[in-house]
């Protein structure tokens, strides 16, 4: 089939890859033109793991092409994807649709009156229970005689996972009255469909909140864990044996139950704000969900309490080491990640910062510009009063406890993430500090 993936970014540039590489004709389509041309020339403009050397051969073949042509590629599609950013507005939380929007007119003014079958648009991006309607509308009010539908398919992608996330996924959304769009979406879909991956077609409004569910479940499952880590350290008792023995129980799962400073991220906040203000609009408040985002909030101030109780009281003139700035390993990512908060608050008190992480630098360099980049890990750690895990990368986990405590001057640690054990934290002479958990009998 012939597909247009309207936006670039992680979403779209993922979805029209791995389309391509299941065997569509794929244009994913930007207004940046020199992420284009970076395409292109077969360099990926973001950091995901096995992405590029994707994207190369699906352009080498041929199926897959880049334009900044909107109007072109959407005119030769029968199936245009919209994967435009939905950022929070400052104002209120709400998401801001102006990017969803501003698609919509584009592609309605753009749909080739010659498709037999009509044109399918397919909402890719997060958006808010009834976003559906309101493209819809829009695409009406600049193209009166189109024929087309509107369907929701949203997104599970995990950055730093995301290819395996969509050659191999848990399951596929389809939101649509328009049986004709279901049996379309079947079609783009066929190859995963027939390996046996659950196809769920429902309503579009159900599909828009699937999402927004889906999201904010697994962020609450995160703040519980770490509500209770706080509790393991005052009754002394292990936060991650808790959750090893929860998650042994079907019902519940171990995936997301790793206490740490919080979660961040581009999905998980602004989904949940979303949500919240979703609920609050139509009179009913999502208590949980309201929660939930206010103990997180708090989390990375608990965080900043930690580190300033590690160093003994005090953070005032010295030096510390910071590894890993994105809001997870495996990503460049810097969008609401923990160091954003960490770090500044940190120097406010005194401390004097050395961070380094192995593929955010340049990002973090730009929102921290006064903060010294290390070139390496070891670097970071040289001479340092104490060391901060703050993202889980598994180069420092390699590089292990004795590594880190040689290298630095006061053999303090703060591992946020607990990679590692307290025994072989204390063997390789580490004073450490972690997350909810006490020394073993």
């Amino acid at each position: 089939m012939k597909l247009a993936v309207i936006g670039s970014g992680y979403v779209g540039l993922v979805t029209g890859v791995c389309l391509a590489m299941d065997g569509h004709q794929v244009t994913c389509v930007d207004s940046d033109a020199g992420k284009i041309a970076l395409m292109k020339g077969g360099t990926c403009p973001i950091y995901e793991e096995g992405l590029e050397a994707l994207m190369r051969k699906a352009h080498a073949s041929g199926a897959l092409a880049f334009s900044t042509d909107l109007a072109g590629a959407v005119a030769a599609a029968e199936v245009v994807f919209v994967c435009v950013g939905t950022p929070p507005r400052p104002s209120d939380g709400h998401a801001d649709m102006a990017q969803v929007h501003a698609a919509a007119a584009q592609i309605a003014q753009a749909m080739s009156p010659d498709a037999a079958q009509g044109t399918i648009i397919v909402l890719k991006s997060t958006v808010p229970v009834g976003t559906g309607d309101e493209v819809e509308a829009i695409i009406r009010k600049h193209n009166p005689s189109a024929r087309f539908a509107v369907v929701s398919n949203p997104e599970f992608l995990r950055e730093g996972t995301a290819v395996a996330d969509f050659q191999k996924p848990d399951r596929i959304v389809i939101g649509t009255e328009d049986e004709d769009a279901v049996a379309r979406m079947r079609g783009v879909y066929a190859r995963f469909i027939a390996a046996g991956v659950p196809f769920v077609s429902t309503n579009r409004r159900t599909s828009e909140l699937i999402k927004y569910a889906s999201n904010s479940f697994l962020a609450v499952k995160i703040t519980f864990i770490n509500e209770l880590a706080n509790l393991c350290e005052e009754i002394r008792a292990d936060v991650q044996d808790v959750a090893y023995g929860m998650g042994l129980d079907s019902r519940i799962g171990g995936k997301f139950l790793q206490a740490g400073p919080g979660f961040g991220g581009s999905c998980f906040p602004k989904d949940m704000l979303a949500l919240m203000k979703t609920g609050q609009d139509h009179g009913i408040p999502l208590r949980t969900v309201e929660t939930a985002v206010a103990v997180n909030d708090s989390r990375k101030g608990e965080m900043v309490r930690k580190i300033v109780a590690a160093a003994g009281g005090s953070v005032e003139g010295k030096a510390i080491a910071i590894l890993g700035l994105t809001f997870k390993p495996n990503t460049d990512d810097m969008r609401t990640a923990v160091s954003l908060l960490v770090i500044p608050q940190l120097i406010k008190a005194g401390a004097r910062i050395r961070a380094y992480d192995p593929v955010g630098m340049d990002n973090a360099r730009k929102l921290m510009p006064d903060v010294v980049m290390a070139a390496s890990a070891s670097d970071a750690l040289a001479g340092a009063d104490m060391a901060v895990i703050l993202t889980e990368w598994a180069e420092f986990k390699t590089m292990g406890p004795a590594a880190i405590a040689g290298l630095l001057a006061t053999p303090v640690l703060a591992d946020l993430r607990n990679i590692f054990s307290p025994d072989a934290a204390a063997a390789a002479g580490l004073t450490y500090h972690s997350i909810g958990r006490a020394p073993k009998r």
